[in-house]
């Protein structure tokens, strides 16, 4: 199926590795260009040629540095805006779950992981929503997670996060569809990729990830960041013209609630 996306300008925050690097395959697979975005200077910069030896140089390209810092942000917009032109889909795949487990927390745990996992999101969006609008059209998706919907063992920081980022896409959808903007979120699940941290679990308690996932995933497997991408790309895409304000799970049956 054609979705409608050659030449697309597509900019996808954290896609060094994982979901973010398979996010940018699939946009390539669909004639779209891509910009990759990560902190890793060696890793974005494998990420690229790997890309681009299938897709070409003209089709890539990479910017590195924190989209945290307002300065990297704004240095990689104008040298996407001056090279590429106006962006057309934005994927914000930002965030970390690591932090500390239980209540007793400071201010530094909840601000440091609600600076990672929503307001680098939420600056990111400010920042290429003019010329969105300006164009009266474009694509963004939000990667959230599912402990942004559910009870989960992670820490509590982070899953309020993620819930504020869902709960933000939602409204922002609503503000924004009158300039042909649409705004989409997705909760991915239980996804496996080389360093991620479902890999450092496997690593240090196997038996009892694995005895986890039989009991908790109907699917009884975990995702791969393929089947996140195609998600992603199919919602950014002309063929999901009509879904906006969404959030899609992608967990294999894992969460239990509407």
């Amino acid at each position: 199926m054609d979705l409608g996306l050659a030449e697309q300008i597509t900019l996808i925050a954290g896609s060094s590795r994982g979901i973010g690097r398979a996010i940018a395959a699939a946009f390539l697979a669909e004639g779209a260009r891509v910009i990759l975005t990560g902190r890793d200077v060696a890793s974005l910069e494998n990420s690229r040629e790997a890309l681009a030896t299938s897709a070409g140089d003209h089709r890539v390209m990479s910017c590195a540095g924190d989209l945290n810092d307002q300065r990297v942000l704004d240095a990689t917009l104008d040298r996407v805006k001056t090279e590429w032109g106006a962006i057309d889909c934005l994927i914000a795949n930002v965030g970390t779950g690591r932090g500390k487990i239980g209540w007793e927390l400071n201010d530094s745990d909840w601000s440091n992981l609600f600076e990672q996992n929503l307001w680098g999101a939420v600056r990111l969006i400010a920042k290429v929503l003019p010329q969105m609008m300006a164009a009266k059209r474009g694509s963004i998706v939000l990667v959230s997670s599912i402990t942004g919907l559910e009870a989960t063992k992670a820490p509590l920081p982070y899953s309020a996060a993620k819930a504020a980022l869902i709960n933000y896409a939602k409204n922002l959808s609503v503000q924004v569809a009158p300039n042909g903007i649409r705004v989409n979120c997705v909760a991915p699940g239980n996804v496996l990729f080389p360093g991620g941290s479902w890999e450092r679990h496997l690593e240090q308690r196997c038996e009892e990830v694995m005895r986890f996932i039989e009991q908790e995933v109907p699917l009884q497997r975990f995702g791969q960041p393929e089947e996140i991408a195609n998600l992603i790309v199919f919602l950014s895409s002309p063929r999901a013209a009509f879904i906006t304000g969404a959030c899609v799970r992608a967990d294999g049956g894992q969460t239990r609630s509407w």
